[in-house]
């Protein structure tokens, strides 16, 4: 018994006109509006910089920016230029792809704290220049490994997170 009645179409059914068939391409735009504190941000990784935003109540620098404290609710406007370099809070060899493909080589993403951001303060990113086995990647990180911002060349920026390429160890 067959799963579902019916008759399936085939190739030549299709391709001989014996079924209707119809082709359009969808014309799919859309705007998204990021909002004070993330276009900010955004505007700075288009130009290299990583901006934080400090809370006077709680003395905190977050990063990403946020338009009010989590903390003490305070609405929040005082912008502050980060360093480009880091450490290495937590990080993961993946050897599978977005689409759960397998990687030839893996892939790092790792949570990075900026420096000049308070404690725990970070962003997601990919690890660079840090070999291509789990062996050599193990050898060159660690937690709390200092690590650098690895920029697109201005040209190419665009205002997104992947304006920075990588982050690669430092020393």
């Amino acid at each position: 018994m067959k799963p579902f009645s019916g008759t399936s179409l085939t190739d030549h059914a299709l391709t001989t006109g014996e079924v209707l068939l119809t082709y359009w391409k969808v014309k799919a735009e859309y705007q998204w509006d990021a909002g004070l504190a993330m276009s900010t941000y955004l505007n700075g990784l288009k130009q290299g910089k990583l901006l934080g935003i400090h809370c006077p109540q709680c003395r905190r620098t977050l990063i990403p920016p946020r338009v009010f404290c989590e903390l003490c609710f305070r609405p929040l406007d005082q912008w502050v230029e980060l360093a480009n370099i880091g450490k290495i809070n937590t990080y993961s060899v993946s050897y599978v792809n977005w689409d759960a493909t397998r990687r030839q080589t893996p892939e790092v993403p790792a949570v990075i704290e900026i420096d000049g951001a308070s404690p725990g303060m970070g962003i997601l990113h990919l690890m660079g220049e840090v070999g291509d086995t789990l062996e050599a990647i193990t050898r060159r990180l660690k937690v709390g490994t200092p690590v650098q911002a690895v920029w697109k060349p201005d040209s190419e920026r665009e205002g997104a997170i992947t304006d920075i390429r990588y982050f690669r160890p430092i020393g």
